[in-house]
């Protein structure tokens, strides 16, 4: 009898800690998986300014280590200008709508890439600690355009362009507004959430794990990024947040976490109703609203009542 009870008990032992190393070497080839974007994985372009009725050009930049990166440059006659930058996985035609509707109240947008997204070099994702790179040779390349006004460049930031714009924009005095569509608040919080949401485990004890993994993998710490320790730098320059209170890609508190970690002048449109990047879709003349008046406000200025006039 003892040596049955013994021979179950090693059974069961040899059973967890093969599901132990079973669950941590999931969650490694998980970690891994979030910060790796090969090639031909990626979703590519679907549609182009042209299909919007939009000029444009193909332009490409450089970045600081050595990478090209795609994008599109919409012009516009008044100088004013804005950063349209994708989020997580995403690419250049993911902004194609607000392009369209920037451009049709006078504005010229930069629709950028970030690396290991869309046709860019590199196949690492690091959530802005490499990214803050890519928006420099962007903004960089607007610079040496005579047809743009360095004083009214702002961004607009989807899901994680969100979180980078805010980064960049607090080391960055000279852009001059940030709108934000569904920011990511922190890395910590949004693993959490796609734990639950995504995967449909608990964050703890597997979030950690994916973090830690993700982080070696990027060559990063993934507790260290946290748009709320930016975002108040920003100030005096104005913040526009925008969210959907039923997010259940980034945890859903995101927008109020950077409201309240942000300075004024900020605006805050929290819709109850709209999930992870819905705003525009269920809400669209709200959403132009909103974005095009804090544009006028803060980035055109006096141009906007000088084209009123004409």
């Amino acid at each position: 009898m003892k040596k049955l009870l013994k021979f179950t008990l090693l059974v069961i032992a040899a059973v967890l800690v093969a599901g132990a190393i079973a669950v941590f070497a999931i969650m490694r080839l998980q970690g891994i998986a979030v910060v790796t974007y090969p090639m031909s994985q990626r979703e590519q372009v679907r549609e182009t300014p042209t299909d919007y009725g939009l000029p444009y050009e193909e332009v490409m930049v450089t970045t600081a280590d050595g990478l090209s990166l795609v994008g599109w440059f919409i012009p516009s006659e008044n100088g004013a200008t804005v950063i349209a930058q994708h989020g997580y996985h995403g690419n250049r035609d993911n902004l194609l709508h607000d392009a369209s509707m920037l451009h049709r109240h006078g504005y010229a947008v930069l629709l950028s890439t970030f690396r290991a997204h869309d046709l860019s070099e590199g196949e690492i994702i690091t959530f802005g600690a490499k990214e803050v790179q890519d928006l420099e040779a962007w903004h960089q390349y607007l610079l040496a355009r005579p047809d743009v006004d360095p004083a009214r460049i702002g961004i607009l930031g989807e899901s994680m362009g969100g979180l980078v714009s805010i980064r960049y924009a607090a080391e960055n005095p000279n852009i001059r507004v940030v709108a934000l569509h569904s920011a990511l608040a922190s890395m910590k919080d949004s693993t959490a959430q796609a734990m639950t949401h995504f995967i449909g485990l608990p964050p703890f004890p597997f979030a950690p794990m994916i973090e830690f993994w993700a982080g070696k993998t990027a060559g990063i710490q993934i507790k260290d990024i946290d748009a709320t320790q930016w975002i108040g730098q920003i100030s005096p320059r104005p913040v526009l947040i925008m969210m959907g209170g039923a997010d259940n890609h980034i945890s859903p508190d995101s927008g109020q976490k950077l409201y309240d970690a942000a300075g004024e002048p900020k605006e805050l449109w929290l819709e109850p109703t709209a999930g992870h990047l819905e705003l525009d879709k269920i809400a669209p003349e709200e959403y132009e609203r909103r974005m095009v008046g804090f544009f006028d406000q803060y980035l055109l200025g006096g141009i906007r009542q000088n084209i009123e006039e004409k």
